[in-house]
Order: structure tokens, then sequence, then C-alpha cells
């Protein structure tokens, strides 16, 4: 009788053991396939470069964990666990399994979109060709991730009895529900729809400088739903996507990086003119900044005190025409304050003077220059 009771008990921890020992031995043979599929790769490429370190580095994790979730599949099988806990155990396993595809297909996305990006700037000929590119595969490939999340976890759902019916209910549905749905989602929707007509029209790119809200900046970032400006100061803009379809602004390097930018110097109806546009002319073939391009100096405006010199230079970038500007600035002034300070922009004034004594001689009428 004892060796009867003791039997079964002996038995069903023997089918643990051996369940156990099967669990383990998958673990086991799957990281040694993620061992052996990284040791191949190392031998058949010879001269590893940032690709091979990119993929190292983005797929290590997800393979670690997609490997031995198949080997366990795999074994499922051989484990001896009691029927009640089958279909639990095969809809645990297939939801991993749904993780790892999904986990691993972003890795891979962002490995082929990275690698793009390190190819088309490794060749650096075009600089507007590549920015324009390499902001298209980033904005395309942060859509691809956010499809194939959607997609993943719509599985993963589908996999649910209830998620079953849930997804057929909402389908099903037309009413205010799904109009409340459907408004709730509208500015994720035209975000998305946006970022398609961002990458494809490119009426911006990354490090494009732009003028959006009376603000002056680079585009420094570029999402699925929202665009990133560095303003000069260091201030963050962030504007939807939608803002860029939607609203007017300024792209100074849409075609070109090339700018043109005034400097403007006010001085004396007397000053030469002539020789200030010749001083112009001479420090700009000083200053680094400028490209050797536009170097123009006009009157532009005349008020009853003053004229206004219009120094139109021109540089490489944004940066350079803001340092070019000031430079040619300072330079004009200096020069006007060394060689004709009585040309700076004076005060003039006209009264009446009631006694002929009171001005030296100069009578009713007088004029005084202060």
């Amino acid at each position: 009788m004892l060796k009867l009771s003791i039997g079964p008990f002996i038995s069903h921890w023997h089918g643990v053991i051996v369940s156990l020992a099967w669990l383990l031995a998958a673990v086991l043979c799957g990281l040694l396939a993620y061992r052996l599929v990284f040791f191949l790769y190392r031998k058949i490429d010879k001269n590893p470069g940032d690709r091979t370190q990119l993929i190292f580095r983005e797929c290590r994790a997800p393979l670690r964990f997609a490997l031995p979730v198949y080997a366990i599949d795999i074994a499922t099988p051989e484990l001896r666990i009691p029927r009640v806990f089958v279909a639990p155990m095969n809809h645990l396993i297939g939801l991993l399994e749904i993780i790892a595809i999904a986990w691993l297909a972003i890795k891979l996305a962002f490995v082929f979109s990275e690698s793009l990006v390190i190819h088309y700037e490794a060749l650096g000929d075009d600089d507007f060709k590549t920015r324009r590119i390499v902001t298209q595969i980033r904005l395309l490939r942060r859509i691809l991730l956010a499809i194939i999340s959607v997609l993943a976890c719509g599985v993963a759902l589908m996999s649910f009895r209830w998620g079953r019916e849930l997804g057929g209910s909402v389908l099903a549905s037309a009413g205010i529900a799904g109009l409340a749905v459907g408004l709730a989602a509208r500015p994720t929707i035209e975000n998305l729809v946006a970022g398609v007509q961002l990458a494809i029209t490119q009426p911006i790119r990354l490090e494009d400088v732009v003028i959006v809200e009376n603000e002056w900046g680079w585009v420094e970032e570029i999402t699925t739903t929202y665009v990133v400006v560095r303003i000069w100061d260091l201030r963050r803009l962030v504007l939807p996507l939608s803002y860029f379809i939607s609203h007017p602004f300024q792209n100074w390097t849409r075609h070109s990086a090339n700018l043109m930018g005034s400097a403007h110097v006010y001085a004396d109806y007397s000053v030469p003119v002539d020789e200030v546009r010749s001083e112009l002319a001479r420090v700009v073939k000083t200053l680094p900044d400028w490209d050797g391009k536009v170097c123009v100096l006009q009157v532009t405006h005349a008020t009853d005190r003053a004229i206004e010199l219009r120094a139109l230079v021109s540089a490489s970038d944004s940066g350079k025409l803001w340092d070019l500007r000031c430079a040619v600035r300072e330079r004009l002034i200096a020069f006007i304050q060394r060689n004709y300070p009585h040309c700076l922009p004076r005060m003039r004034a006209e009264a009446a003077m009631t006694r002929m004594d009171d001005f030296n001689g100069i009578g009713r009428g007088g004029v005084y220059e202060s």
C-alpha cells in the first residue's frame, strides 16, 4: 500500500523535473544559437565598421530574447504538464513570440535606416542632398516603427477572446462612440499624414535654418508628431508636424545655405559715400566669413536728420552671416568716427533771433548746428 501511494507522487515529480530539464535545455540551446549567430557574423565580416557595430549593438538584445523563446516553443510538446495548463502556456508563448518578432522588426528597421544614413553621410559630396535623404529616411523610419508597434499590439489583443469581441464591436459601431474616437484621433492622424507629406515634399530638413512664430533657429529634430526647432538662445520650440503644412514659415536654407544680409549705418548728409563704399570693399576682404560674392553699399533712406547707408554682404551660412554683418557694421562706424567725425548724425535746429548781436552778427532767422 505504501508503494502504491508513493508511486504517483514520484511520477509527478519526475514529470516536473523532466519538464524543467527540457525548459532549461531549450533556453540554453537558444542562447547557444544566439552566440553562434554572432560568432559566424564576425567570421564572415572581416572588416567590421560602423555598420557592423550598429548591428551588434541593436540586434543583440532582441535576438537574446527571441531565440530562447522559439527554442521553448519547439520543446513544448516534450513537456509533461497538466492538460489544463497547455492552452495558457501556448498562449503565453505566442504572446512572447509576437513581442520578439515586433522587437526584432523594429531593431532591423532601425539598423537598415541608420545604415543608409551612414552611407550617405560618408559620401559627403552634397550637403543638401544628404540632409534631404537623411530627413526622409528618419521620418519614414518613425512612421514604420509606429505601424509595427500598432500591428503588434493589434495581433496580441486579437489573441484574446475578449480582444476579438472588443475589436468586432468597435468596428461594428458607427454611432456617437465612433464619431468621438474619430474626433479624438484627428490630431494624430493629421500629424501622420503631415509626416508623410513632409517626407515627400521636404519643406524642411534637419539643420535647416527657419523662422517660425517670429523665432529664428535650426530644425533640430523631426518626429512622427512634432518638430523641435533650436532657437538661437538655446531654447527649444516644439511644433506639431501639421503646423508646417498649414502655416507659412521662412526657410533660409531651402535650396542653398548661401544668404545675404544687410548692415545699416546712419550718417550725416555730408558723408562721402564713395569713400565709405571703398572702405566696405576693403573690409570684407579681410573678414573670413565673407564668401566673396556680394558686397554692395547704397543709400537706401534719407530723413530730415541723417541718411541710411545699407551694406549688403553675403556668407555661406546663417551663422557666418550674422558675424559678418556685426563686423561690417563695427568697421564702418569706426571708419567714419576715425576719418569723418563731423559726418556722424547731427541735430539741426532753426531759431529766430530777436537782436542782431545775439548771434555775432547773424540776424533774424539764424541757424544753429549741434
